[in-house]
């Protein structure tokens, strides 16, 4: 059953996202208002990168007048929506990622976190 888990079945699909010329200040109190550690960046549907809660904090105290895109992770790797569970959890392994967006045509579709698969996990074991 867990080797059949794709991508799509374990994404969230309703992501907040951030605009690249939105301040480092907006990142930071939708961040914490939402109790989310990271922001997809989205410009026209296309995903142009991420930042997350540790970036922006690095810079915060600089100044919260830069843009996301200053400060932002541009090369983003991510999964498309049959990447399997399998290869999702290597990348994460091996990279130390907490999260990987999910594409479909450089359009955000989803975000894979590792709290969304303990979730499934946590259905699939107590069934």
């Amino acid at each position: 059953m867990l080797e059949n888990l794709r991508a799509k079945d374990i994404m969230i699909r309703k992501v907040l996202t951030i605009n690249p010329n939105d301040s480092l200040a907006k990142a930071l109190i939708t961040m914490t208002r939402k109790n989310i550690g990271a922001l997809p960046v989205v410009d026209n549907d296309m995903l142009v990168g991420i930042i997350t809660h540790r970036d922006v904090m690095l810079f915060a105290l600089e100044n919260l007048d830069m843009k996301v895109k200053d400060i932002m992770t541009k090369n983003v790797v991510c999964v498309e929506e049959d990447t399997s569970l399998k290869e999702i959890v290597k990348i994460m392994a091996e990279k130390g990622y907490q999260r990987l967006p999910v594409v479909r045509n450089r359009k955000l579709v989803g975000l894979v976190t590792q709290s969304s698969i303990i979730h499934v996990l946590n259905s699939i074991l107590n069934r």
